[in-house]
């Protein structure tokens, strides 16, 4: 999918911000001005990184490297810019540590900065980047700023002054943070708020479109630091709660779980794909034990298990298997279905498929994989063309009409660019290193340790085994090995410690990637070697006593096994 939607682009749009997938021509949305910015480029250049797409990747490189250019007479969204640009910026910095990527990003998060020259520090929504005048959309009454928007930069600038030092960009964005909550009403934050005066313009709440990342960048904005940032995470607990109370219901009959939107006072019971990403935003929370209650965990999980429900239903209630842009639920006829002709598109959003991804991550309950498969199947039956991937306009028609525009949102990413999590590693960096590798030798473990720290999904290879070893087969091959010690080796390759320091409030869990070479040796006729290669991701739990135990362990294989013939006399 990937390698489809970006070859196409790179074929018949290099460099513009997006193209379209039927005519094969460029294309650029009004929030992205009339310039080409390569938003396409740089929103996805850490996804193919990640894909090891190397010559695509190179590509990408160079393109930024000689044709990037922001001082452009062009009008365009800071939000949006922030989220691709500045945060494809610093994800694909943090992968590479290649201060090309660095120098951009601080290059265009200096080119916003005067939006946020207003008297409250909230910034205006569109700046011309060639001269920093900036305003609000005209459609937003009363010349108001929108709270999706002016509370999804404190990630990147966070991020951005913890790299380079200079705190302008973190004060921009602490400073906003002030204004919304001195402003907040019992803890609920509407999605107008004035620039000049630090007032709501209206009494409208939803954490779908117009207010769904302030929400998401409170939870990570605390992760980022390290869990540090104790103002972010209180605020993430109690705006949480107050869209709980205020928004959250069940269908009587079916009892599917949805927020709706608030307007004022009044609960419409309607909700938006957007919405769908809720889901995954309270495992996240549970996972990182983000509220101060240790009950709350499971109500967090309900709450996703019942938002991904839900938004799995608007799904299979379509004749393409792809969800509606908004769904209601005032009528028992029509629960979880659009009731207006424009709501009824589908535009390659990701949400649901995050929010299934989250809660298989952390349940590996196979539901949700076949949920998200699913839905791939849907998107490239009726989405993908042969330019790369359109949009539809009617979900509910199998006979579909494409709106012929690769959004640079599912086939990409979406603005979740990885950051790295800052940590004190302090001596944990050697007691890792020191003690990882034993945790890997299959006989300094009991079996039945051993076999906890693997996935339902498992599978090892052994030359007795072509098929590849099950996880309900995994005891009786640890058992055998352990008694003929010879028929199995590991070695380990260097050890990178890339996060650490996720607290719980008893315990830390540090995160390793081991690249390794391993091999199944069969002594016998043929002497047959199995070599795979590839990462292991580990987490340990370090406890007071600083010592580690394995929590978990997944396999990421570069190759499948390989047979290889041994000489007797080696």
């Amino acid at each position: 999918m990937i390698n489809h939607a970006y070859s196409n682009y790179a074929k018949y749009a290099w460099g513009a911000n997006e193209h379209r997938s039927i005519s094969k021509t460029s294309h650029s949305a009004n929030i992205f001005g009339s310039s080409p910015l390569g938003i396409s480029i740089i929103d996805s250049i850490d996804t193919i990184y990640l894909a090891d797409l190397k010559e695509f990747y190179q590509k990408s490189r160079d393109w930024i490297e000689t044709k990037f250019d922001p001082n452009v007479a062009s009008e365009v969204s800071v939000f949006e810019i922030n989220i691709r640009l500045v945060g494809g910026f610093l994800s694909i910095y943090a992968l590479t540590n290649d201060k090309l990527y660095l120098d951009k990003a601080e290059l265009v998060a200096d080119r916003l900065l005067p939006a946020f020259d207003t008297p409250t520090g909230i910034p205006h929504a569109l700046i011309t980047l060639s001269n920093g005048a900036s305003k609000n959309w005209n459609w937003a009454g009363g010349g108001c700023s929108i709270l999706s928007e002016l509370g999804t930069i404190h990630l990147e600038f966070q991020y951005l002054s913890q790299l380079t030092g200079k705190d302008i960009y973190l004060q921009k964005v602490e400073k906003i943070r002030k204004v919304l909550k001195d402003a907040s009403e019992n803890h609920l934050y509407y999605n107008y708020i004035s620039p000049q005066t630090g007032k709501w313009c209206q009494k409208q709440a939803s954490l779908g479109a117009l207010g769904d990342s302030f929400y998401e960048y409170l939870l990570k904005s605390w992760i980022l630091s390290g869990k540090k940032d104790e103002q972010a995470r209180s605020m993430y607990e109690d705006a949480m709660k107050a869209a709980e109370e205020s928004m959250l219901r069940k269908t009587p009959t079916t009892n599917l779980m949805y927020f709706g939107e608030q307007r004022s006072g009044r609960l419409d019971p309607q909700m938006g794909h957007l919405t769908c990403f809720v889901g995954g935003l309270y495992v996240l929370s549970a996972l990182s034990a983000a509220l101060s209650t240790n009950t709350s965990t499971n109500n967090q999980m309900e709450i996703a298990r019942s938002i991904g429900t839900t938004c799995h239903e608007a799904y299979i209630r379509t004749a393409t298997g792809l969800g509606p842009e908004a769904f209601h639920f005032e009528r028992v006829d029509v629960e979880a279905k659009s009731l207006r002709e424009n709501e009824k598109y589908y535009i390659l959003r990701p949400e649901v498929i995050e929010t299934w991804f989250y809660l298989w991550r952390s349940t590996h309950e196979q539901i949700y994989r076949d949920w998200a498969w699913d839905a791939i199947i849907s998107l490239e039956k009726y989405c993908r063309v042969d330019g790369g991937y359109s949009g539809i306009k009617d979900v509910y028609s199998s006979s579909v009409i494409h709106d012929d525009v690769q959004q640079n949102t599912y086939v990409f990413n979406t603005e979740a660019h990885p950051f790295r999590i800052r940590t004190s590693l302090g001596r944990i960096n050697e007691l890792i290193e020191n003690n990882v590798k034993n945790f890997f030798s299959l006989w300094t473990i009991s079996c039945s340790e051993w076999l906890n720290v693997f996935t339902n999904d498992a599978v090892w290879y052994h030359p007795n085994f072509p098929d590849g070893l099950q996880y309900n087969q995994l005891l009786d091959f640890c058992q055998m090995n352990q008694l003929v010690k010879p028929a199995l080796f590991r070695q380990d390759g260097q050890i990178r410690v890339t996060i650490s320091g996720n607290k719980t409030s008893s315990s830390n869990f540090y995160h390793v990637m081991v690249p390794y070479v391993y091999g199944q040796i069969q002594n016998g006729n043929n002497n047959s070697l199995f070599i795979n290669s590839g990462y292991e991701y580990i987490q340990l739990v370090l406890n007071r006593k600083n010592q580690l135990h394995i929590n978990m362990v997944i396999e990421f294989f570069n190759r499948a096994s390989l047979p290889f013939a041994w000489l007797p006399n080696n």
